[in-house]
């Protein structure tokens, strides 16, 4: 079906079907899916018809101006609807703005809007419509105006506007917007981002929420992100890779993720805080997209504060990303700095804020950075002081790196020398400067400490001094300069935390620290180590604690161990938390010691606590836990990992150094795991304990198996209790009762570690019925009551599977097999194993009497060579069970030597799809390749590394088709022998294997092919043609040397072309051409097709009489001749005496006729019809013609005799003349002659005769002598030549035959003709007359008259049995006719059309036997009319002459008389099988028309499924 620019008219016509079925029959239904709307215009649906419906309505699209949209629908329905689209203000027709086409791939309808406008904002409905109903839908279009863009001076002076209808025009699109943040509850933007992020940024993400442990929310994390999954699947086939957003170095804020759309057409919208941003693809844009392959990179020009908000990412309408920008209110009081390091030491850099961040962003030029083994990111406890440790450095980290914290930004460098590049004294001069630098930094912030002091800001001088290993200080501001002192005044309530104030140093050339201290944490009560390395085993140092120095006496340990120096605290206190120096000649290195308290539970308790506690049910279970630590501490209580609050059952005391549980009243059910958890700031401990409540079990559970039914014996097993009670279940107590009986009967107890119960005592045929309590220290547990269970019913077991050939050998050979799925409902004993001689119908029993008792036998009653098939069947208490399928055949000899390669492999045929292969059977070779029993064939794709096998099973052939490959795809192809030894080596060709059929130069395979096409304007045109061609040709349609219009539709396969016009009009007819070229060759046909309709009559028709005996006829050409050059006209006559209408001249392409014959004294009437390809005009019809014949005296004036000479050389009284025919038409030529005796007559063609050729009708009327060609061809142009001669000479006339290709105008020349042979028959009268006069022969020549008199009468009675022929024939055409009117069934109305059309092929021929014998008629009435006349004047003198003559026109006067009356009924006859011809002739018409609108009807109706 074609739906490519449907028009408006289309549109409208769906919407009058729609009204108008409303207005007949509206029953309303519900449609699968929301919002569409169905009407059903009819009471009740025919069997296997339904109403339209959508599969899929359109989606509502927001998008920017100037964007594509497309709106796809999928509809469904029998027959298929059709599909059209309107809106609620405006039309779709305008194709420059709305173009809807058909995806037959996607089996979509889309509306493609081009170019989006603001004006085009609007509802659009899509109609779904067929015949049983109409389905409705709407979809929105919201339209965001590009007005974000600057303008100049002079824009922004235009104050006047109306700004009203600006925001009339511009539509913003909200998503719906996250609840409010409640008090108490987690944040649901928190929720949003972590379903949209990847599991290790979790903690980075709550950390700036403010929350420090999520696990509690994981498991309703992952609900909602797999929630949110499964609708991203719907739109995005791979989501990976998503990055939150980040500032780059550049100030653009970017975020990325990388996605593989379903439909790349799909909309990507861009939120922040829930409204939709417009976004462009340049760098200029403020808000921007790039895509490069599936990354999709989003970008913030220039951020700052207002860009601050929570952005989203959606595809169509589900959310793929989610992402908050925070843009915090910070300033950098110290910015890193440039630094300096050698390959394989560390590279600090560190940066002081003005507020407090939990972490900042570092990158180099390349990208961010993570924490990981290369970088080391660390922030103070104060978050103001934030580090990157660049590790082991190499001479790859030169380069720029950037610290970014909200939107502001510091860049330092790192430039990595060669360890080689440096030697001691530069090292130490520049060692000596840097400290000079810091020396000048501690004094700077020692000045500005008391202001910080006074404006509440100082604190333990202590407090986040770390310092790394090179001497720096890493608390304090790395940048100084006059620029930082001249802002200290103005940022006095900013928080600074600086290092602590060391004293002035002696500075000494020569130590070095090659390795620094390190801050330490440790436990109360632990060791705790400091240890640094410096450049000299001989240099001396103190350590001081907070400044002071430190001795042995203050409870350390000091260790120098060559160049090693180690500070030792064996037993950390509280008051052992400070800043530790250590200095060696005026170098010095600092440290941090943190002392931490976490919660201690001590081990006895912790003992006595993980004990269970045992209670009965309804006792009071408690639990006491002492412990020690920092304050404060967190104590939580929890019973299978749910929190514990306190209750009316719960009770919960918590003091500084003891926590205490106590659960009132607990019942069985709420025995369980009891735990403890104890946290402060310095960490977290945990106990666990048990609960167990001790009470009678649960009842044990179903449903109960039965393992066995036999006829002595029930055997059951069911599951033990869910809850044992607290004790472990001792026994099973059962009872039994027999179907039909209401006593119970004890069969005892069972021990509880088997649930599971044989029961010998039953009684075959009967069912029983069971009672199970379970039993433990505490009592008997409700009881377990089963089915009934049937004893003594014969069950056998299923099949096992097939037995498996696990090793053959000439005088063994081993099977397995599985047990039955089955069992019966026993046991199973064994098995029993059967073989079979292949070749023979016998199966035999292997093991004689003793079932086996394994799944696997070792069969050793076999002969060499032979070859066996086995099955096997199980055994239970029943009895055997079925057999199994018998395995394959197997033959007893010893493993076989994989075979060789096999030879010859050869390609026999090959096409699109398949291909053949066949080879020859590898040579055995005794002991090195045995004998190949099976072939495997395996291809791989040339851009595949793995083989892929065709046959799963071996073929024994040598031949072999490849199916269902891909069309000019190439493969690599090979064959592999195998046998029972395994597979031999493979063989392939060199190179690979189109799948393409061999070359093949294209050819049309139609031979019936339609070369010219008649269609009536307004029908359809299909015009298929068939051809052969390999590889797959270029297809190519033109119309008269251009190519077809785009209202023409061109459907191409590899076999096959089809044209189709689908409402044809006069401007489609032309030369149709297809061309169809390839790389062997190309081969083009042409297709007239000519479309038309029935033409206008001419205009009115005016007579002129120049000739006695003739009537000129002339009128006015018709409208529709300059349209239709094949239009011409005929002349149809009737005259007073006949009273019908018989045909005079037809194939006129002029508009003036000459109609001879006209006698005087009769009144004729003419008709002119226009006539072409379709059939006739209405008629124009003539005033009456007649002239009225005067009466005079018979008078007879005898002739004087005399003696004559006749005889006459031959002569042309009229030539042959040129003609022009176009080819496929017919030709006639024809000529006058006259000659006494009669002349010969020979026709030529390019001088060879034609007399005896059958292609050409050559005939001899009373000297008009002419010939007809039926059928025009090329072969027929050139010369044809007439040689007439006698006794006396010869005469010869000559003309041209011009025959034109594709050119339809057709010249018929019949008025010399006519005319010729008038004379001709005058002359022939008048010499016949002279014989009578002058010689004796007269009297013979009249009674050979009168003898064709009576053969003329012996033809009339002829005729009449031809009459009642025809009478019959047309009676049954009349009941043929009546029959198709009345006639409903289609299928029989086809067979019926193809009768009647032989049965108007016989009327046709009898019509035209009539006809012509109605002409030789009137010849001869007219022609004894004349000798009449002529004998009567001639003889009127002799009496017995007169007798004769009296006689003989008696004997034509009443044969006259019945030719006319015979004459009168065959015309009348003639007249009826011409309504009946014509009536058929409209019926065929008409059928072929609905035929041709019903093949159409079908042909869309499957383009639409």
């Amino acid at each position: 079906m074609k739906h490519e620019g449907w028009p408006h008219q289309q549109h409208d016509t769906a919407v009058f079907t729609y009204f108008f079925l409303l207005l007949t029959v509206a029953i309303k239904k519900r449609s699968r899916v929301p919002g569409v709307m169905i009407t059903q215009c009819v009471e009740q649906l025919p069997v296997g018809k339904s109403t339209p419906d959508f599969a899929r309505k359109p989606m509502p699209v927001t998008t920017q101006e100037g964007k594509k949209v497309f709106f796809r629908a999928m509809v469904s329905g029998e027959p298929a609807p059709a599909v059209t689209w309107g809106r609620n203000k405006g039309e779709v027709d305008d194709p420059e703005k709305y173009m809807t086409r058909y995806d037959e791939r996607a089996q979509e309808h889309v509306l493609e809007v081009l170019c989006v406008k603001p004006d085009q904002a609007d509802t659009y409905k899509c109609f779904a419509t067929n015949e049983y109903g109409v389905a409705v839908c709407t979809a929105t279009l919201n339209v965001i105006e590009v007005g974000f863009k600057k303008k100049g001076k002079d824009a922004n002076e235009q104050v006047t506007q109306d700004f009203r209808k600006m925001l009339k025009k511009t539509v913003v699109t909200r998503k719906k917007q996250l609840p409010p943040k409640k008090e108490g509850e987690i944040d649901p933007k928190l929720i949003e981002l972590l379903i949209c992020a990847p599991k290790k940024d979790y903690e980075k993400i709550c950390v700036d929420f403010g929350v420090t442990d999520f696990r509690w929310l994981l498991k309703r994390l992952n609900q909602l992100k797999k929630e949110t999954q499964d609708k991203q699947a719907k739109v995005v086939e791979q989501l990976d890779n998503l990055k939150q957003i980040e500032v780059q170095p550049n100030g653009r804020a970017e975020f990325s993720l990388d996605m593989k759309l379903h439909d790349p057409d799909s909309a990507i919208n861009l939120y922040k805080d829930g409204t939709m941003l417009p976004y462009g693809d340049d760098d200029d844009s403020k808000h921007s997209l790039k895509k490069t392959g599936t990354t999709y990179l989003f970008s913030i020009k220039d951020a700052d504060a207002e860009d601050a908000g929570f952005y989203q990412v959606d595809v169509e309408e589900t959310n793929v990303l989610t992402t908050d920008f925070q843009v915090p209110a910070v300033e950098f009081i110290a910015k890193i700095k440039d630094v300096k390091a050698s390959e394989s030491e560390d590279a600090i850099f560190q940066c002081v804020l003005s507020t407090p961040l939990n972490r900042i962003t570092w990158s180099n030029t390349a990208s961010s950075l993570e924490h990981g083994d290369k970088y080391d990111i660390t922030v103070s406890d104060d978050k103001l002081i934030h580090t990157l440790r660049v590790k082991d450095c190499k001479l790859g980290d030169n380069g720029a790196y950037y610290a970014i914290a909200g939107i502001t930004s510091s860049c330092a460098s790192l430039k990595v020398e060669g360890s080689e590049g440096h030697t001691g004294n530069q090292v130490a001069s520049e060692r000596q400067a840097k400290l000079q630098k810091e020396k000048d930094d501690l004094e700077a912030a020692r000045r500005a400490q008391p202001e910080r002091d006074a404006a509440g800001d100082g604190g333990d001088g202590g407090e986040g001094g770390d310092k790394g290993g090179d001497g720096t200080d890493k608390n304090l501001p790395t940048e100084g300069g006059d620029e930082n002192k001249g802002n200290d005044a103005e940022k006095k309530t900013k928080r600074v935390r600086a290092g602590p104030l060391v004293p002035d140093t002696v500075i000494a050339r020569g130590v070095q620290f090659v390795c620094g201290l390190s801050d330490t944490v440790a436990n109360i009560g632990e060791r705790a180590e400091l240890s640094c390395k410096l450049s000299s085993d001989t240099s001396e140092g103190r350590w001081y604690k907070n400044e002071k120095l430190l001795t042995s006496e203050d409870g350390v340990i000091m260790i120098k161990d060559g160049a090693c120096h180690r500070l030792v605290i064996d037993c950390c206190k509280k008051d052992d938390a400070a800043v530790y120096c250590f200095e060696a000649e005026g170098r010095k290195s600092e440290a941090t010691l943190n002392i931490q308290d976490p919660p201690i539970i001590d081990d006895d308790a912790l003992g006595k606590f993980t004990k269970p506690v045992i209670i009965k049910a309804g006792e009071n279970a408690e639990w006491k836990m002492p412990f020690s630590g920092g304050a404060p501490m967190n104590i939580q209580w929890f019973k299978d990992d749910d929190d514990l609050s306190p209750a009316l059952n719960v009770k919960i005391e918590t003091s500084a150094t003891e926590s205490k549980l106590r659960l009132v009243k607990r019942q069985r059910k709420d025995g369980g795991e009891i735990k403890i958890k104890i946290k402060n700031e310095f960490g977290t401990t945990e106990a666990i304990s048990k609960l167990i409540v001790l009470d009678k079990p649960t009842p044990p559970q179903g449903p109960v198996d039965i393992m066995e039914s036999a006829v002595t014996s029930v055997e059951f097993k069911w599951k033990p209790p869910k809850h044992s009670g607290g004790c472990p279940v001792t026994h099973y107590v059962l009872e039994r009762q027999q179907v039909g009986r209401n006593k119970w009967s004890d069969l005892g107890e069972i021990p509880g570690s088997n649930p599971s119960y044989k029961d010998s005592d039953v009684t075959p045929g009967r069912r029983y019925c069971y009672r199970i309590r379970a039993k433990n220290a505490e009592g008997l547990s409700d009881s377990l009551q089963t089915e009934d269970i049937a004893a003594g019913v014969l069950r056998y077991p299923g099949s096992p599977t097939a037995p498996k050939v696990v090793g053959a050998f000439k005088d063994c050979i081993n099977l397995a097999w599985c047990p039955p799925c089955d069992t019966g409902g026993t046991k199973i004993v064994g098995y029993n194993l059967e073989k079979n001689k292949k070749g023979t119908n016998y199966w035999s029993l292997v093991n004689h009497g003793v079932p086996i008792t394994d799944t696997k036998y070792a069969v050793k009653d076999v002969f060499e060579g032979a070859a066996y098939e086995f099955r096997v069947s199980a055994i239970n208490l029943s009895g055997a069970g079925d057999p199994s399928i018998p395995c394959d055949t197997v033959i007893a000899r010893d493993p076989m030597k994989p075979p060789g390669k096999v030879t010859d492999l050869k390609l026999t045929s090959s096409n699109y799809t398949t291909f053949s292969l066949a080879w020859t059977k590898p040579k055995e070779i005794k002991g090195v390749e045995d004998e190949a029993r099976g072939y495997y064939v395996e291809i791989r794709p040339i851009e595949n590394l793995e083989w892929t096998r065709c046959n799963a099973i071996s073929i024994t052939l040598t031949s072999y088709t490849v199916l269902g490959l891909k069309a000019m795809a190439s493969y690599w192809v090979r064959v592999i022998a195998t046998n029972y030894g395994g597979d031999g080596e493979p063989h392939g060709f060199d190179s690979y294997v189109i799948a393409m059929p061999p070359p093949v130069r294209p050819k049309f395979k139609d031979r019936n092919m339609k070369t010219f096409m008649v269609v009536r304007s307004g029908n359809t045109v299909r015009l298929n043609i068939n051809f052969e061609a390999s590889p797959l040709p270029q297809i190519v349609w033109q119309k008269d040397g251009t190519p077809v219009s785009k209202h023409v539709t061109v459907t191409s396969s590899d076999k096959g072309s089809q044209m189709l016009i689908p409402t044809s009009e006069r401007s489609d007819s032309g030369i149709y051409t297809l061309t169809v070229k390839n790389s062997v060759g190309q081969e083009s046909v042409n297709v007239e097709i000519r479309v038309t309709d029935d033409p206008k009559p001419p205009g009115p028709v005016e007579l002129s009489q120049n000739i006695p005996g003739t009537v000129t006829l002339s009128w006015t050409s018709s409208p529709d001749e300059k349209r239709d050059d094949r239009l011409h006209y005929m002349v149809s006559m009737r005259d007073s005496f006949k009273r019908t209408w018989r045909t005079v001249a037809d194939n006129l392409f002029n508009n003036k006729f000459t109609v001879i014959n006209i006698m005087s004294g009769r009144e004729y009437n003419f008709r002119v019809f226009a006539k072409n390809d379709m059939g006739l005009s209405p008629c124009s019809e003539s005033p009456v013609f007649g002239t009225m014949r005067p009466k005079g005296k018979f008078k007879v004036n005898p002739p004087e005799r005399k003696s004559l000479d006749l005889q006459s050389p031959p002569s042309f009284i009229v030539p042959l003349k040129p003609r022009t025919a176009p080819q496929g038409y017919e030709s006639y030529m024809s000529c006058a002659v006259r000659g006494d005796p009669a002349p010969r007559v020979t026709w030529y063609h390019n001088n060879i005769s034609l007399n005896t050729n059958t292609n050409y009708h050559v005939t001899n009327v009373c000297g008009v002598c002419s010939l007809l060609i039926l059928t025009v061809g090329p072969r027929d142009h050139g010369g044809y030549k007439v040689l007439i001669e006698n006794k006396l000479g010869t005469a010869e006339s000559s003309m041209t035959l011009v025959v034109r290709v594709w050119l339809f105008i057709v010249v018929f020349t019949t008025g010399a003709s006519v005319m010729g042979w008038f004379c001709a028959q005058q002359q022939q009268s008048l010499d016949q007359l002279s014989e009578t006069f002058t010689t004796k022969q007269k009297r013979v020549a009249t009674l050979q008259r009168v003898v064709e008199i009576l053969i003329l009468v012996l033809r009339l009675f002829a005729l009449e049995e031809a009459q009642k022929q025809a009478q019959k024939t047309a009676e049954f055409a009349l009941a043929t006719s009546e029959k198709l009117r009345n006639f409903d069934n289609y299928d029989e109305l086809w067979a019926l059309q193809d009768e009647t059309d032989s049965r108007l092929t016989e009327i046709k021929q009898v019509v035209l036997s009539v006809t012509t014998l109605q002409a030789m008629f009137s010849h001869h009435s007219e022609e004894f009319e004349a000798v009449k006349e002529s004998v009567v004047a001639g003889l009127s003198s002799s009496s017995a002459l007169a007798e004769n003559v009296a006689w003989l026109a008696g004997a034509v006067l009443g044969a006259s008389a019945r030719v006319d009356e015979q004459v009168a009924s065959a015309e009348a006859l003639n007249a009826q099988l011409d309504g009946q011809a014509s009536d058929l002739s409209e019926l065929k018409e008409s059928l072929d028309l609905h035929k041709d609108v019903l093949h159409t009807n079908n042909q869309e109706m499957a383009a639409i499924k």
